[in-house]
């Protein structure tokens, strides 16, 4: 695995974020598009993601990986514009009471991603506090484990662990219950928690 090392230098930096870019653009763009489905979008959330990284630069441990970095940063930007773009949608419905009944037709996927997203929250905060400040920092900060292993006090094993323990729990919380024990709808949910 190629390891990125930016060096609080702006022309060394611009290298190295040319070389990250140009080998992590199109797997990240591919995976923004699956949630989003909007290619002129997609490409505004990768320009932010990118964007972030080299805003941040100076913060990103150089012993990990920066594609999970980045797969976490532009998961957490699409299911932000998912969010945003619900409520739009569910403010907007509710203003028109007597089109509800069309609404309920108009965006019933909406309504199972805000489900889901409720749900997968709802997981995430019947963690035990520890594990769920570990969880929390790692995929919804964007944290190493080493970063975060320094803020709690723990040891980078300690933290690998409780990711390992939050993603079996989430999985099986999730699956049991799911009435149905279908698959959640949100695909990216299992990015999230497998990163």
């Amino acid at each position: 695995m190629v390891r990125y090392r930016f060096k609080n230098n702006s022309i060394e930096d611009r290298i190295v974020f040319d070389q990250i870019y140009s080998q992590y653009h199109q797997v990240i763009y591919a995976n923004i598009f699956k949630l989003i489905k909007d290619p002129t979008l997609a490409e505004d959330i990768l320009q932010d993601v990118f964007f972030a990284l080299w805003e941040n630069r100076a913060k990103i441990d150089p012993e990990q990986s920066v594609s999970s970095w980045l797969f976490v940063v532009s998961y957490n930007q699409s299911i932000s514009h998912l969010r945003k773009k619900l409520k739009q949608g569910i403010q907007y419905v509710e203003s028109y009471d007597p089109f509800h009944a069309v609404a309920e037709e108009i965006f019933p996927d909406k309504r199972l991603i805000e489900a889901d997203l409720n749900m997968l929250e709802e997981a995430i905060n019947a963690l035990p506090p520890q594990r769920q400040k570990v969880f929390k920092l790692c995929r919804f900060e964007g944290k190493s484990q080493k970063e975060t292993a320094q803020l709690l006090g723990l040891s980078i094993e300690s933290v690998k662990d409780y990711l390992k323990q939050s993603k079996n729990f989430i999985k099986e919380y999730i699956l049991s219950k799911h009435s149905s024990g279908e698959m959640i709808s949100i695909l990216l949910m299992v990015l999230l928690i497998n990163l």
